[in-house]
């Protein structure tokens, strides 16, 4: 059984006072915090073992590769993945979605060919297969929400055909919560010949995942959304299909050998990886895996789960609120809107009672356009909140609420 009151206090951040108010810190969906082992970690690194990596054959770089490396290895066995060398090290799940937007898109797609997106995309998972679709003449379909937040499945085995090439989904929808059946749509995607990339940034924070068993093809997250740094990200990749596709990127460490009659490359994962990689950011990130698996993420998602039993109950004391997504499947998040209070204006008066939550579109405008609203307030929770985060929050509701009427 997990003290979570004593987790919560190894978080520096959630001491902070707001106006006098404790922060209640809601906006995880943006970025989680960091406990006081990674941000020590990053000063250690700093002050003992930083050098560039994987060409030095001195002490100090020969450190930092193998502390590096060993988050690679972490990642792996967090994945499930098969190998290490499916494992490349990005700045973020936008940067990964683009690489394989770029790299697969220009290699496997021509003119005709579809690639589905689902209605609930982040923007991350929209433009680059825009423009990729744009640059080789392939069509985007989109597979609709229903009123719930769940995706219409029915409407997507209808999409699927034998010019489907590509299904990019999301894992877990940063707006609404919904928790999408990814074991599903990635078979019934194989069954037609397409390959999947999931965007999994808000299901690695929150859940296990276990690649070898969904079988996705691509699958892309972020440090930062999982008590980790910004500027660092995974790319994991079918390996068959990475060796297939071209560099996304030229420069050092990509390379097997470069000269003006031509130039061969790395093998992988690093002829993904070009130039100094963020080397702090990774080993941080090693650290903050290690912090995760030591909770455990089935510990982990329990809790999270309980917290959003219990906000869901003081939502029901509320008056004059909607919600958006109810699925029973979802996250530990809450978008709502108060009658006609605008969510900027709301998040701008709980903010005064100490509590951050996001306000706006969540860069999934597509969302809002489905449901024919400007933005949502949202709140996210982590397993580092507890009760009095939550209590906070209604509060504020009601004291937001009393303000504007």
């Amino acid at each position: 059984m997990q003290d979570w009151n004593n987790i919560r206090n190894q978080f520096p951040v959630l001491k902070t006072q707001v106006n006098g108010y404790a922060l209640s810190y809601l906006d995880n969906g943006a970025s989680s915090q960091m406990p006081e082992s990674v941000i020590t970690r990053l000063a250690s690194y700093h002050q003992h073992e930083h050098a560039n990596i994987h060409r030095g054959v001195h002490y100090l770089s020969q450190t930092a590769t193998t502390t590096y490396e060993e988050t690679r290895r972490l990642v792996a066995d967090f994945l499930n993945a098969e190998s290490l060398e499916q494992i490349i090290f990005t700045t973020g799940t936008t940067d990964s979605i683009n690489l394989v937007a770029e790299s697969w898109g220009s290699s496997f797609l021509s003119d005709g060919d579809e690639i589905i997106l689902s209605e609930m995309e982040h923007h991350a998972n929209i433009v680059p297969w825009q423009m990729i679709a744009q640059k080789t003449g392939a069509n985007i379909k989109v597979i609709p929400l229903l009123d719930n937040g769940e995706l219409d499945l029915d409407i997507y085995a209808n999409l699927l055909n034998e010019r489907t090439k590509m299904v990019a989904v999301v894992h877990v929808s940063n707006t609404l919560g919904t928790v999408n059946p990814v074991s599903e749509i990635i078979a019934m995607a194989k069954n037609v010949g397409a390959r999947v990339l999931i965007d999994g940034a808000q299901a690695t924070p929150h859940m296990a995942v276990n690649l070898q068993e969904l079988g996705a093809d691509f699958y892309t997250f972020s440090a930062h959304k999982m008590c980790g740094p910004t500027g660092f990200g995974v790319l994991y990749g079918n390996k068959s299909l990475l060796e297939a596709m071209p560099p996304y990127r030229g420069g050092g460490d990509m390379i097997d050998k470069v000269s003006f009659s031509g130039t061969t490359y790395n093998d992988l994962p690093h002829k993904f990886e070009a130039g100094t990689p963020p080397i702090a950011s990774g080993v941080v990130f090693g650290e903050a895996l290690r912090y995760l698996n030591k909770i455990g993420m089935d510990e982990i998602a329990q809790r999270e789960s309980y917290l959003l039993k219990y906000a869901m109950k003081g939502f029901k004391s509320l008056q004059r609120l909607q919600l958006f997504g109810t699925s029973n499947n979802k996250t530990a998040v809450i978008s709502f809107l108060l009658d006609d209070i605008h969510p900027t204006d709301a998040g701008t008066i709980l903010d005064k009672y100490g509590v951050a939550v996001r306000t706006g579109h969540h860069c999934t405008q597509p969302i809002m356009e489905r449901f024919g609203i400007p933005g949502t307030i949202r709140a996210s929770l982590s397993f580092y909140n507890n009760e009095a985060d939550i209590d906070a929050l209604i509060n504020g509701i009601k004291e937001t609420q009393s303000f504007f009427n």
